[in-house]
């Protein structure tokens, strides 16, 4: 574990001299905000308080957690990075060096998005004052919850697109898979809940990744109750424990596939 740690502090405090990087990111994300804030008030204009259990206050503060996690979480560069790895042969350097390829990727991954992470955090909360000019109301044990289940939710969707990235043992590339996956969480769980889909929908929509990525932690912090987050947790947990198995399994059997056709 001291090896991951180390490879996980390197990344940080490389990623410390690129701090301003992030500028564009944060317009960028500023933007997304800005758009949805003025929409959902023209969806609430002429309406009751209350939409499929959300205030407008709750939904603007639902699309910013949402927006946040996928903004941090850099899916797009870790998928392309595994999937080089693995049609360009890198990936055959790492198979007898003293650590998992999975176990490095993940925590370098970790490392990269860190700074990030803490910046668009802090960034994203004062926006949401700004905008509305309130928080929603919590205390120190529901924060604790809310966050552990954000860190939950980073663990699985890094895992995730590490089994999609990991699929260019098998096909071509594997960067489509990643952008139908992006699509799937950005209509089924960013931007709308599960409240506002069909009853029938929202039983399906329960044991997809957008359920447990995506909309338990932003539905915890817009409306935070026991019941909620006994099954938000849970679901959490069990993903985390399928995907890791998932990515394991897929990174050794493409691997048994390199030996045998000799890459």
């Amino acid at each position: 574990m001291r090896k991951y740690l180390y490879i996980f502090k390197s990344k940080v405090m490389s990623n410390l001299q690129y701090v301003f990087d992030l500028a564009g990111g944060m317009i960028g994300y500023f933007l997304h905000i800005f758009v949805f804030v003025y929409l959902y008030r023209y969806l609430y204009m002429g309406e009751k308080d209350i939409i499929n259990g959300y205030s407008l206050n709750q939904m603007i503060w639902y699309v910013i957690i949402t927006e946040l996690i996928w903004c941090i979480l850099g899916g797009r560069k870790l998928c392309y990075k595994i999937s080089k790895d693995v049609k360009d042969g890198n990936i055959s350097y790492n198979i007898n060096k003293p650590y998992s390829y999975i176990g490095y990727v993940f925590f370098e991954h970790l490392g990269d998005i860190f700074i990030k992470g803490i910046i668009f955090t802090i960034f994203g909360m004062i926006i949401g004052f700004l905008f509305i000019g309130s928080f929603p109301n919590h205390s120190i044990l529901s924060i604790i919850v809310v966050i552990i289940s954000c860190i939950l939710a980073m663990f699985i969707s890094i895992l995730l697109i590490m089994i999609i990235g990991l699929f260019a043992f098998y096909i071509e590339d594997s960067n489509p898979f990643y952008w139908l996956y992006s699509k799937v969480i950005l209509v089924l769980g960013t931007l709308l809940p599960i409240e506002y889909f069909p009853t029938v929908v929202q039983g399906i929509l329960k044991y997809l990744p957008s359920y447990v990525v995506a909309y338990g932690p932003a539905k915890l912090f817009v409306s935070f109750s026991v019941n909620n987050t006994i099954k938000i947790l849970v679901a959490q947990v069990i993903y985390l424990f399928i995907s890791y198995l998932l990515c394991v399994l897929i990174y050794k059997k493409g691997v048994k596939k390199l030996n045998v056709n000799g890459g």
